[in-house]
């Protein structure tokens, strides 16, 4: 027959129960400073103490009843630490909630790793600005802290970094993942790199996958190498009738290594002086804090104003590929938590006048980059480097790109085109310069549809304008792509061709013109 427990135990329990095991609090925002919000986790600045959110979100005991237990399962129930983490390497170990790998891979990469303890150490120092917001996030998933480690994996922790398969940042999304999981790719930042969301992305990918596969090895498995992949390998395996574990699947030795690399990792932050490693001091509370911007601004200019070196500013808003920050795309931006206030002040204080001194400006039409750069009114050098535009190449009809602010085009970006944007581009072809005779009646605009030309380029090949007419069996000129230069004078219904040689050029080309 079950007994309850004595009451003097019964409230310990409770009590413990309540404590939080790492010390933490939610998220708050001081509305006395707009614009700034920030998940403090312990007493700073004379703010109050509140409690922890992971708890918040997974009740306590308080808010649920006592159940009887037999006196024999005390001895088997963990009581949560009452002392703090002493640093948020301590709160990652006690988080760890995900089986061990025992293997000679994993000491193998335990090796790999001890052998390089400038590597280790450079890794770790990188994770400092990231580290605390992804245990958090965890926490309050109630997801394994040693899943934190990840990115060290993935990317060491360099929210640039990008593979040869084109993932990107410091999850490593590919382009279509990122894009199923809602982060906006465009001409003017790239949400796989962005702190916030890409960590948001990658846990409800990797819950996502253990929900699948009910099994977190297996869940990483197939965050390296695809759910498809991972659920045919153990289809397989079953068939054959087969364990269907992480390690007894057949897979790419990428996928092999990818739980020992982490394991390996783990064991180290378990106990770094085994593995002769150190690892820098990164103390348990929050490294930044969110400032809401509501008008463009210059990155340079917001670095400045927030008191930040420009490339710290950069490591913590690592989606901003353009000179630019577009509130309407990008309304938040992260800063060191001591800097945000400062910035708000500056920002506040600002007579500088404008704050961001580029907006955005469609193409009318397909056109060179010269041509683009001499209509908005800078070298076609810099806007080739500030749009990213590579050579041999024209833009396309309808691609957003990065301009100065001048008197017609001084207005903040859209959400449409901050959101939205994109750079579209295509091979530059060299037309070869093709004479035809014009048949009786033969306008401008009738030679510009034989040949699927712009109207206004066979005006400028001729040096004629757009409404004249040619004579019949007059010469007229029109740049076609050598390929088909030949066919299409060939087929012309009006008269016969005769082709020239006469030299080479390069078409301007248009939105109508086929490639």
């Amino acid at each position: 027959m079950k007994r309850l427990l004595p009451a003097s135990l019964v409230v310990l329990l409770w009590l413990t129960g309540c404590a939080s095991p790492t010390g933490l609090m939610s998220p708050t925002t001081d509305a006395t400073k707009p614009g700034i919000t920030a998940p403090p986790t312990r007493e700073m600045a004379g703010r109050p103490l509140v409690p922890n959110r992971s708890l918040v979100a997974r009740g306590n005991a308080a808010d649920s009843p006592l159940s009887p237990i037999d006196p024999q399962e005390t001895a088997s129930r963990a009581v949560a630490a009452l002392a703090p983490p002493t640093d948020l390497w301590d709160r990652i170990r006690r988080g760890y909630a995900m089986p061990d790998l025992d293997s000679d891979l994993v000491r193998d990469r335990e090796q790999w790793y001890t052998a390089r303890p400038d590597y280790i150490f450079r890794m770790t120092e990188r994770s400092k600005k990231y580290l605390f917001h992804i245990v958090e996030e965890l926490e309050l998933r109630n997801m394994p802290t040693e899943l934190a480690l990840l990115p060290f994996i993935e990317s060491a922790f360099n929210p640039q970094a990008v593979s040869s398969a084109k993932a990107a940042g410091m999850w490593q999304f590919m382009p279509a993942t990122g894009k199923y999981f809602e982060l906006k790719q465009n001409a003017f930042r790239d949400d796989r790199r962005d702190v916030l969301a890409s960590t948001r992305a990658a846990l409800d990918y990797l819950q996502k996958l253990h929900g699948m596969f009910g099994d977190w090895h297996l869940a990483l498995a197939a965050y390296n190498w695809g759910e498809g992949s991972v659920g045919r390998a153990i289809a397989k395996n079953q068939r054959a009738g087969q364990a269907t574990g992480y390690v007894d699947l057949n897979m790419p030795m990428e996928t092999r290594l990818y739980v020992p690399k982490l394991q390996a990792v783990k064991n180290i932050v378990a106990r770094p002086d085994a593995f002769n490693s150190k690892l820098p001091l990164i103390e348990n509370h929050p490294y930044f804090q969110t400032v809401t911007l509501h008008r463009d601004i210059d990155v340079a200019l917001a670095a400045r104003l927030a008191d930040v070196p420009l490339e710290d500013f950069k490591a913590l808003n690592p989606s901003l590929n353009r000179p630019v920050i577009m509130a309407a795309g990008t309304p938040q931006v992260l800063l060191p938590w001591d800097n945000a206030e400062v910035f708000q002040r500056n920002l506040e204080a600002y007579d500088g006048g404008r704050l961001a001194s580029w907006t955005v400006w469609v193409a009318p039409t397909t056109m060179r980059p010269a041509d683009a750069a001499k209509r908005v009114g800078m070298s076609e050098a810099e806007f080739r480097s500030v749009n990213a535009i590579p050579p041999r190449v024209v833009i396309k009809a309808g691609s957003s790109l990065l301009v100065p602010r001048s008197h017609s085009l001084d207005q903040d970006v859209t959400v449409k085109l901050a959101d939205h944007g994109q750079l579209s581009l295509a091979p530059e072809i060299v037309s070869r310069k093709t004479l035809v005779r014009a048949g009786k009646g033969d306008t401008v605009a009738a030679i510009a549809r034989r040949f699927k030309v712009n109207v206004d380029q066979v005006a400028q090949w001729n040096k004629v304008s757009m409404t004249a007419s040619f004579k019949p069996g007059q010469q007229v000129v029109v740049f076609l792509p050598p390929a088909t230069a030949s066919r299409k004078a060939a087929s012309s219904a009006k008269s016969p061709v005769r082709r020239a040689t006469s030299g080479t050029g390069r078409s301007a080309p248009t939105r109508n013109t086929k490639r």
